[in-house]
């Protein structure tokens, strides 16, 4: 009688005869052996690269529009703000609909919205007032989509290997932050931003395309009659009734809001701090400089730093981070700015890519959709909160605000440590 033959040692096998490299789970190199999670992944990715291009430009054409950092945070809020009130009914039609249709229909509203902006930007006295309408649109149709995006990209993989999908989500946001505005600030250069903003509706074929040829589970897990308001705020009882996730959100929200304004306002700091214009190659250098930290930070999470316990390495990841964020406000020299600027997007996604993965293995899928709108609300709607309040006074008062993020950076590692985490049920990963 045949023996049945399990199909994780298979894996392990067809590597080994292969002559791979060896297999290990959880790491990077294990999640994309799935083919699915490649193929989403990958589109997802080449869009994202359109995505930054746009959404770095903005800062800098808003400079270039007004020359006031309140413009810059004004459009920076209408660009990433409606992840902050909307995550949560997009977490919500994500356990609840049909996701496939859902994600493919909001890449198309994102693409439209996008050649709209374009033309706006071609005319010779741009409505200041329709580009913030416009660009909200775009953060609206983002906000109801992101949850569905970060609910399926790991259910495509086994559970063993999800702390290499997670580690990869995080370097596909940084790398597209690398490649982005690097492409992005040379075309603003010559061109103008109308041809970057057409540039970035054509790249969200590649999204529709991979959401449509992978094979995926469209049909949310979440059968349960309840709805409205009801369902809407299951994340938020799941998230309260659970230590672990209290703790993690508190911290996402906290050190989204104050540690991270000098995200939104780069185009100020850049120009006040270290003379670099915003309409400059130089500039989208920079950001891209910033975005190549980061993808190291979480590419090393689930390679080098595979075998680290993700809940230990959260304190040191928040003290470094301080530390970069300081000697960042008191810079003032062009030259060293940029390696400066790599560590700190370094440090900074250790600590997010740590979290994530933590809040990724401890959910269960039937309620992942709301909390994970929840988290998006705490990593992308809560920045722009805090850049809108903060970033008017970046100009004026630009090393206080750096540093105050700074010493909140510090507050929270002293909170993030590994006894307390654990005793709150943090998974082994």
């Amino acid at each position: 009688m045949s023996r049945r033959r399990d199909p994780v040692l298979e894996e392990v096998e067809d590597a080994i005869i292969d002559a791979d490299v060896p297999y290990h789970h959880g790491t990077a190199q294990a999640a994309l052996r799935h083919r699915d999670f490649t193929i989403v992944y990958t589109g997802t990715f080449l869009s994202n690269v359109g995505t930054w291009m746009q959404n770095v430009i903005l800062g800098a054409y808003a400079l270039e529009l007004t020359g006031k950092g309140s413009y810059v945070s004004l459009l920076f809020f209408a660009q990433l703000g409606p992840l902050l009130f909307l995550s949560l009914m997009g977490g919500a039609l994500a356990d609840r609909v049909d996701r496939r249709r859902l994600l493919v229909a909001l890449q198309l509203v994102q693409a439209a919205l996008s050649v709209v902006l374009a033309f706006v930007a071609f005319g010779d006295d741009p409505s200041r007032a329709l580009i913030v309408v416009v660009v909200f649109a775009i953060g609206i149709a983002n906000a109801l989509g992101a949850p569905g995006l970060s609910s399926i990209l790991p259910t495509l993989v086994p559970i063993e290997d999800r702390p290499g999908a997670v580690a990869l989500m995080s370097v596909q946001m940084n790398l597209s932050r690398v490649i982005g505005p690097a492409i992005g600030g040379v075309l603003y250069k010559v061109m103008g931003a109308g041809p970057v903003f057409l540039v970035n509706a054509a790249t969200y074929g590649f999204a529709i395309v991979a959401l449509l040829w992978a094979r995926y589970q469209g049909r949310a897990t979440d059968k349960r009659t309840s709805g409205g308001l009801d369902h809407l705020l299951g994340g938020v009882r799941a998230a309260r009734a659970d230590p672990l996730l209290s703790q993690l959100l508190a911290t996402l929200f906290s050190f989204s809001f104050f540690s991270l304004v000098f995200v939104g306002v780069m185009p100020v700091i850049a120009k006040v701090n270290f003379g670099i214009p915003p309409k400059s190659t130089e500039y989208g250098l920079l950001y891209a400089v910033f975005g190549f930290g980061a993808a190291c930070g979480a590419i090393s999470v689930g390679t080098v730093l595979a075998s680290r316990s993700k809940v230990v390495l959260m304190r040191p990841a928040f003290v470094a981070f301080a530390i970069a964020l300081t000697v960042f406000g008191f810079l003032r020299s062009e030259v060293a700015a940029f390696p400066v600027v790599a560590v700190l997007g370094f440090v900074y996604f250790v600590a997010i890519t740590c979290m994530s993965t933590i809040v990724q293995q401890h959910l269960t899928d039937d309620i992942r959709g709301r909390v994970m709108a929840l988290w998006i609300m705490g990593f992308g709607g809560t920045v722009p909160l805090g850049v809108l309040v903060f970033g008017p006074l970046v100009e004026r008062y630009g090393t206080a605000v750096l540093v105050m993020g700074a010493v909140w950076a510090m507050v929270l590692a002293v909170w993030s440590s590994a006894a307390r985490l654990r005793r709150k049920g943090a998974p082994d990963v």
